[in-house]
């Protein structure tokens, strides 16, 4: 695997893995995650990375399987467009059920 594929991998892994560290002090609650606007933009920010580093790696090799890849990228792009219409319910969705299946993907994929 090329190495710049390999830090685009471990961009994801780091973004994944700073999203967590965000809960390590406190319990993943939905409502005190909606009232804390410099939590929900931090999250943001790590999820439009995810999503940069993921389509980079597509365009560099389609051939590395990352489950959900085009929906990855997508969330990218509306986060980045479309930032007056994210629901904090989907951001939610995607922190708590998706992100830990990505990362065993991620962690697949660099060992």
């Amino acid at each position: 695997m090329e190495e710049r594929i390999k830090k685009w991998l471990f961009d994801v892994k780091l973004s994944i893995d700073e999203i967590e560290s965000y809960f390590t002090d406190q319990p993943k609650n939905f409502f005190e995650y909606q009232k804390n606007v410099m939590l929900k933009r931090a999250i943001e920010r790590n999820l439009e990375i995810i999503g940069e580093a993921v389509n980079r790696i597509l365009k560099t090799n389609s051939e590395i399987e990352i489950k959900n890849a085009k929906t990855i990228i997508g969330l990218r792009n509306f986060i980045i467009h479309s930032y007056d219409r994210i629901s904090d319910e989907n951001i939610w969705g995607i922190i708590t059920k998706h992100l830990p299946i990505l990362k065993e993907n991620i962690n697949k994929l660099l060992s």
